[in-house]
């Protein structure tokens, strides 16, 4: 059963994900919808160099597109990916505070979530 991607959203409503992939041109956004949709196929299956764990649930899907290359972040919640932002890697390690980013994400997404579900 392949799995499903949400993306993150804060309290206003706002998606940190959406404000990135509005500002990529067209053909790039359609190669990283083509990595997302591999993902969604494999979930935490996929290999290396496509994604790869960045710390504890942290993840990135990894996209290259000529000299640029594209990372989006997001974690697993069952079958469901959460997808919290992207960023364009320069090089280097991914910096840490897009991770720490991606934790206060998934923190705030957690929270909602579980007092969504409780009677």
């Amino acid at each position: 059963m392949p799995y499903e991607v949400e993306l993150y959203t804060d309290a206003n409503g706002g998606c940190p994900l959406d404000d990135f992939l509005d500002q990529m041109p067209m053909k790039h956004k359609a190669k990283v919808q083509k990595f997302v949709q591999v993902l969604e196929e494999q979930g935490p299956g996929l290999p290396r160099p496509y994604a790869d764990v960045l710390d504890g649930p942290i993840r990135e899907l990894r996209v290259p597109f000529g000299n640029l290359q594209y990372r989006i972040f997001y974690f697993f919640y069952g079958k469901v990916i959460i997808m919290t932002h992207g960023m364009i890697k320069k090089t280097g390690p991914v910096p840490v505070g897009e991770i720490e980013r991606a934790k206060r994400f998934m923190t705030h997404w957690l929270d909602r979530y579980t007092k969504r579900r409780r009677p």
